[in-house]
């Protein structure tokens, strides 16, 4: 491969041995292994932090795996040679090729640190996700968050997607760049943006107004997307300001998550730039 890779050292295992189609139960702070060819380089593209590659003996070298093994050393990320039965057993089974990235337990901001951060911001901008459950979701809406201008995003704790690897991954490296904060309570959280005077507006499909129609972007503002299939929880919805939907074409079916976040997002960016 043209750069030396190392085995284990011995005594030590690569990873918890699972029975195989199983995935072994991983602990809430325990790094997490991104797999298969493509995400492992697009991983490393976006510069996500990583702890060791690990690359399968034997396999094909093709220009992924070389351009893999190439970014991880030039970023001083340590590659493991391990057996293709390893690998199978540290990913449970999961399809591979013969690759995976160990990335660690994301770094979450204090919510507390994230107000305080924002209120340095004459109009601040922040996401709140409402019971978000696909982590290619969540990541989509950080990058369209970080595109967007927005400052912050924030999500509960529990039954919700986190910053795993997937999520990483399909931010772009956006999650590097944007402030992240996990809330105990979702509705708790979005009160204490009220008394900070932000405005909070969820997005709903039977919204009173249009987004369109959001005069107050411009102000501090907090958008709150709904979780997939049943949008904004009768809590989250009861505690917004105002409820706004997307206008669309009445033989379209509402939109997934991320997308209606990245058109609220940018209709925000459009009337704060004075489009």
């Amino acid at each position: 491969m043209g750069t030396p890779v190392r085995k284990p050292a011995a005594g030590k295992k690569a990873g918890a041995k699972v029975s195989p189609g199983r995935k072994a139960p991983a602990a809430k702070d325990a790094p997490e292994l991104l797999v298969g060819r493509n995400p492992v380089v697009e991983a490393l593209r976006a510069n996500i932090p990583a702890t060791a590659l690990y690359v399968a003996q034997g396999i094909e070298l093709d220009d992924r795996i070389k351009e893999a093994v190439r970014g991880a050393s030039d970023r001083g990320i340590a590659l493991l040679e391990v057996s293709r039965a390893e690998l199978d057993r540290m990913t449970g089974g999961v399809l591979h090729q013969g690759i995976g990235l160990q990335v660690p337990p994301f770094a979450y901001e204090p919510f507390d640190d994230l107000l305080a951060a924002v209120a340095e911001h004459d109009a601040p901008l922040l996401v709140a996700l409402d019971g978000v459950t696909d982590p290619r979701n969540l990541g989509a809406v950080v990058r369209s968050a970080a595109a967007f201008g927005a400052h912050g995003v924030f999500f509960p704790e529990r039954r919700a997607a986190g910053m795993t690897a997937t999520a990483w991954r399909t931010s772009a490296g956006a999650a590097a760049r944007l402030p992240i904060a996990h809330v105990t309570n979702l509705t708790r959280a979005l009160k204490r943006c009220q008394e900070e005077g932000f405005l909070a507006v969820g997005l709903d499909a039977d919204g009173e107004a249009s987004i369109y129609q959001l005069e107050a972007a411009v102000g501090p503002i907090v958008v709150v997307v709904g979780s997939e299939g049943r949008g904004l929880s009768r809590l989250v919805g009861a505690t917004c300001d105002l409820r706004v939907g997307i206008p669309m074409q009445s033989s379209v079916e509402s939109l997934n998550a991320s997308v209606a976040a990245a058109v609220a997002l940018a209709e925000i960016a459009r009337r704060r730039a004075g489009g």
